[in-house]
């Protein structure tokens, strides 16, 4: 007779790090992904929950750890004696924490298998992002009982060198009685931490006399440094130095498409907000392209051209259609207008023949295109499959190349629904520092749909065309980068930033106040 046994369980006591969710460790995140039941602590920023969320399995469980160690261990013991994969997700590092400890000891004392997974320590994690080094002899805690500290013990810590502390922002005048008390002197320097590698992360630098009243209005977990390094902020601070930092930035785009551009102004600081414009619907009638991918797999075609992501995608839904895949591309030879277009090609194992060198565009790909020759071109046929919006630049190229073309509808381009009342105030009323068009069409279906930005917010376009119909619609365009791409774009607001922050500096304090540049930049330096 065969028993069957239950499968066995797991715990895992995962340090969340400092919050930003690119410092978990690949450990950590694996620990996270796999689990069936996650409780966290209330010190974990929600931002960084969404994320792991996202990444989840689809039944896994999130719920904040509540009650005494023993009581969160007896769920953690519970949850792997059913078979599960569970993890208590604590911020900084697990052993940071004695009420973790003892956690850890309560499950020793079970046959259960765990395991614990460091993280950076809050307090440590967030004074690298303020920019205040902790050099030489050093202390660095992640409080979580302020009654318990031992301050004679901080007070030589700080007299050695620095002193970087974890703690919730309603005890700093606890902490900052206890360092007086002990004989730290008044004038010793201090940075107070607000959501610490966040997206709004806030320093504040005072002395040890008067860092609480300069912290007023900071809330949850606040790192509080002290000691020399603090001096040294201004040199070496550079998350909250970053050249969009602070700024919010409206992406016209899905979220789909938007994920490059989000990306690349996370990187410089930025808060993007992604709001559709357009939304892609297939063909009125699918037999144009019913016929195209029937003429692809004959052989009809020595050439495919995508112009966008969307023409990619709807061919391959097409082919999927049909029990179809890359292998059916044999023989056809592939342009894309862009990197971005090729990336999308080559996701489906396909390397591309073709894409510009220099300017990304329609023009671009008919300068680099070869016109058509009988002889070493058998098949004299593109297909260009686009949207129904699309202009005949492009076609109209080929033609006159000697090529014939199947300018073929894929998709159909639709104005996107409004987007909800707070975001269009805000568009409207200037909440956005900034915007960033990627095509004629995103800048005419904004307007239609949530109306003209503010005159305060930044404006920047990918490419002249774009510019063109920005400035028909009454728009101040301030930034366009050399190339029509998305990294360009953003690198081109990212230097817009930086001109205007050297601008605003060299003006005399008097006018820089008066100044009527707007924007986190602007007013960072008034």
């Amino acid at each position: 007779m065969i028993r069957t046994r239950k499968p066995a369980g797991h715990i895992a006591f995962v340090g969340a790090g400092p919050g930003d969710p690119g410092l978990l460790t690949r450990r950590a995140h694996d620990a996270l992904v796999e689990a069936d039941q996650v409780i966290f602590d209330r010190g974990v920023p929600e931002s960084l929950l969404d994320v792991l969320r996202a990444e989840a399995k689809e039944d896994a469980q999130f719920s904040p750890a509540e009650g005494a160690p023993g009581d969160v261990a007896k769920v953690l013991i519970s949850a792997a004696r059913s078979g599960l994969s569970a993890v208590h997700l604590v911020a900084g590092d697990p052993f940071g924490h004695d009420s973790v400890v003892k956690e850890v000891q309560a499950v020793v004392r079970t046959a259960v298998h765990f395991e614990v997974v460091p993280g950076i320590g809050q307090a440590e994690g967030v004074a690298s992002y303020a920019g205040v080094p902790l050099p030489g002899v050093r202390t660095a805690a992640d409080v979580d009982d302020v009654t318990a500290l031992d301050f004679e013990a901080l007070a030589a810590a700080v007299n050695r060198g620095s002193l970087a502390l974890a703690v919730d922002a309603g005890d700093l005048a606890a902490v900052r009685d206890g360092l007086l008390a002990v004989g730290v002197d008044g004038a010793t320097p201090v940075g107070v931490t607000g959501d610490g590698t966040g997206e709004t992360q806030y320093t504040t630098t005072s002395t040890v006399d008067s860092f609480v009243a300069a912290a007023l209005g900071f809330t949850g977990r606040v790192v509080l440094t002290l000691g020399a390094g603090v001096s040294q902020r201004d040199k070496l601070s550079w998350w909250e130095n970053r050249p969009l930092y602070g700024w919010k930035v409206l992406v016209p785009r899905t979220k789909e498409q938007a994920g490059v551009m989000s990306a690349r102004l996370r990187a410089y600081g930025a808060i993007p907000c992604e709001v559709p414009t357009i939304a892609v619907e297939p063909p009125r009638t699918p037999a144009q392209m019913e016929r195209a991918v029937k003429g692809l797999v004959d052989g009809r075609y020595a050439w495919v051209i995508f112009t966008s992501v969307n023409a990619v995608r709807a061919v391959w839904e097409k082919f999927a259609e049909h029990g179809l895949d890359a292998r059916h591309f044999g023989g056809v030879k592939i342009a894309c207008i862009g990197e971005a277009t090729a990336d999308a090609v080559r996701a489906f194992g396909i390397q591309p023949e073709l894409v510009p060198a220099g300017d990304q565009s329609s023009e671009g790909l008919l300068a680099e295109f070869s016109p058509h020759d009988e002889i070493l071109d058998p098949v004299g046929r593109v297909l260009l499959p686009r949207a129904d919006i699309a202009t005949e630049t492009l076609a109209a190229g080929l033609t006159e190349r000697g090529w014939e073309v199947d300018d073929v509808t894929a998709y159909r381009t639709v104005r996107a629904a409004p987007p909800p009342a707070e975001i269009r105030d805000a568009i409207k009323s200037g909440g956005f520092d900034a915007v960033l068009f990627t095509s004629s069409s995103t800048v005419r279906n904004l307007v239609g749909i949530a109306g003209k930005p503010h005159t305060r917010t930044v404006v920047a376009v990918i490419g002249p065309k774009t510019a063109e119909t920005a400035t028909e619609f009454g728009l101040r365009v301030d930034a366009q980068p050399t190339n029509a791409s998305v990294p360009d774009l953003v690198e081109a607001l990212a230097s817009y930033a930086v001109e205007l922050r050297e601008k605003l500096m060299a003006m005399p304090a008097k006018q820089r106040r008066g100044s009527k540049v707007q924007g986190p930049t602007a007013l960072r330096f008034r």
